[in-house]
């Protein structure tokens, strides 16, 4: 089953060429970041101008790159919500028309649901159930039950900032460029992770839950102390991923203790940061649990795990049709 991707959530405009929901036969994606850096984060209007701009030669560029057709796809997949809503409209406006134009299936997909199957990508390996998933991205931070391809629990979430977007705060107190989590990622790993206690904190006892706005506001007074001011950044910036990376592994092991699952995904951008990476490995390696990470070009956004979402859930869900429309605030079940 061949399935063309889009995604255009945020500022990523992207595509891809999929079969069977894990062979990835191209995947296109550009990001904005020169556009926004100079802004300090993204802006709405320029992202959603962009995909406008690009979304159409992103689509031919994945055909070409795949050797397909637009004919030869079994449908389109896109990305529905949530996220910007003007970045939305562009993908779903686009996939709705190429859907008429070509008479394929439409499947509107869950942005969420993209980053837990694209621990699937590129990997001759089916998902067995239920699993549990950790998904860590610049706007979101939850623990997952996936019962199915389209039965998913949220165990826990975060009651204020997402772990990404904690990342690219603090970076920003650090003087890092945008965007700052990678750059925060590649400071932490020349620094030391035990120089300064930063909090681990969790809002509600007993819960599964997460907070990371507390742990951004310690790091900032800490700059702020006469401590702070002679202290060395690259041991700052450790210190925090150190704090972000073991409530994220505490609320893993958390979660993996009260029910049965076959194993623990972990996806969404900040799935590619080593310190999490590192951190996840002992911890498989201890507890003697199956984890899986996508490679890092499937971590951040990309249209290869919108595809694969559609390929998994479609005998659940029925095609969608063309007076689809885009939800910024698409709840995740």
């Amino acid at each position: 089953m061949l399935l063309l991707g889009i995604e255009t959530s945020c500022d990523d405009t992207a595509t891809a060429v999929v079969r069977d929901g894990r062979e990835v036969l191209a995947s296109v994606s550009t990001d904005q970041d020169a556009f926004h850096a100079r802004y300090g984060g993204i802006v709405p209007e320029i992202a959603s101008r962009r995909h406008a701009a690009l979304l159409s030669a992103a689509v031919e560029d994945a055909l070409a790159r795949a050797a397909v057709t637009l004919d030869s796809m079994d449908g389109i997949a896109v990305t529905r919500g949530p996220g910007l809503i003007g970045s939305l409209v562009v993908g779903v406006a686009s996939a709705k028309a190429l859907a008429f134009a070509a008479n394929k299936p439409l499947y509107g997909i869950n942005h969420l649901h993209g980053h837990i199957f694209a621990a699937f990508l590129d990997r001759d390996l089916p998902a067995r159930y239920p699993f549990l998933a950790l998904i860590v991205s610049g706007g979101h931070s939850q623990l997952v039950r996936v019962q199915s391809p389209t039965k998913m629990v949220i165990l826990g979430r975060t009651h204020d900032d997402a772990a990404g977007e904690a990342y690219d705060k603090t970076a920003r107190l650090l003087g890092l460029p945008y965007p700052g989590g990678p750059e925060l990622d590649r400071m932490a790993q020349h620094g030391d992770p035990a120089a300064y206690k930063f909090p681990r904190h969790r809002p509600v006892r007993g819960s599964l839950d997460l907070s990371f706005s507390g742990l951004k506001t310690s790091v900032r007074y800490f700059l702020e102390s006469p401590a702070g001011k002679k202290a060395k950044l690259e041991d700052v910036a450790a210190s925090f991923q150190a704090a972000v990376v073991d409530v994220l592994v505490a609320r893993v092991d958390a979660a993996f203790s009260q029910r049965e699952y076959t194993g623990v995904v972990v996806s969404g951008g900040v799935a590619a940061n080593s310190g999490l990476q590192h951190a996840m490995r002992l911890w498989a390696h201890r507890s003697g649990a199956d984890v899986l990470i996508p490679p890092p070009k499937y971590c951040t956004d990309n249209a290869a795990m919108i595809a694969a979402a559609a390929f998994y859930q479609r005998d659940a869900v029925q095609a969608d049709p063309l007076t689809l429309t885009a939800d910024p605030n698409l709840p995740f079940d």
